[in-house]
């Protein structure tokens, strides 16, 4: 198939792309910037020059391609506080996208969780694109949600929880966690969340929910023992208005996050095969940066 893929030189989309090739896949990424084009283009694809504001470009792509990957967010706006905006955004990039692939049984995976039911009046953001994917299954697209593990680790992660968790315990001397840290983020490593995404291109019928991580839940106070044994500090607990101030720029460190993975192996054949997250801290190089 011809893959057209958002996000494709990102840190998870840096994966994916290889994967698809590996498949037998002719992948065309999308590339904002002429360093993102050599990116592409170094792991085998074509690249496509153009960002997800040019929703007239991504029609484009979209008419030319069998499947699409859309992997691709506007992450600054997190940062920034605009993540309502942004999200609103990544809503009109669906819509543009699934528009044109109405009726042609075409494939359509984004990143999401959650049924229709579980998904209406539901106050993330997030929620409003995976009800607009799911709202194009009866229209004639293969629609596929992936859920991406909230932790997806490994070297080439520079900006996920993980890195950012690490740089507040550096710069605050505590590695901190909310109550008695028992909320859970579930954790893949890239590698494998990118073989989720390849093998659903392949295999996931419409409607289809998956899910790339590999550990459903890993508590949070045991995420932060481990970032305050490598940086030589202490992990403390804090009350949720003192979290909320110590992790103003972080506003995910109370969020309770499960994802079972049990139907995705047996529907994709999925096996992980990679470090587990406390591994991957152990391995130090989330603190040698």
């Amino acid at each position: 198939m011809r893959v057209f893929a958002t996000g494709a030189s990102g840190h998870i989309g840096s994966a994916v792309v290889p994967e698809l090739i590996r498949a037998g896949h002719d992948v065309v990424g999308l590339a904002r910037s002429d360093e993102a084009a050599a990116a592409v283009r170094a792991m085998g694809a074509e690249a496509r020059h153009g960002n997800l504001t040019d929703l007239d470009g991504l029609r484009e792509a979209a008419r030319d391609a069998d499947a699409i990957v859309h992997l691709g967010f506007q992450h600054e706006g997190i940062a920034s506080g605009r993540f309502a905006e942004v999200t609103a955004q990544d809503e009109e990039v669906v819509h543009a996208i699934c528009g044109e692939l109405v009726d042609t049984g075409k494939a359509f995976l984004g990143i999401g969780m959650g049924r229709v039911e579980d998904l209406v009046n539901h106050p993330n953001p997030r929620a409003k694109v995976a009800l607009a994917i799911h709202g194009y299954t009866q229209r004639g697209v293969r629609t596929v949600l992936v859920a991406v593990p909230n932790v997806t680790h490994s070297e080439r992660d520079r900006s996920g929880f993980i890195p950012q968790y690490v740089r507040i315990a550096r710069q605050a001397g505590v590695a901190g966690y909310v109550g008695d840290g028992a909320n859970t983020w579930a954790a893949g490593h890239t590698l494998d969340v990118a073989r989720v995404w390849a093998l659903a291109v392949a295999k996931a019928p419409a409607g289809s929910q998956v899910t790339g991580a590999t550990e459903a839940g890993v508590p949070v106070r045991t995420i932060a023992e481990s970032v305050a044994r490598h940086l030589g500090i202490e992990a403390v607990s804090m009350s949720a208005e003192q979290a909320a101030e110590h992790f103003k720029a972080f506003p995910f460190i109370g969020i309770d996050v499960r994802m079972p993975n049990e139907a995705t192996r047996e529907l994709l054949g999925w096996e992980p095969t990679h470090p587990t997250l406390l591994a991957d801290l152990d391995a130090g190089f989330y603190f040698s940066r």
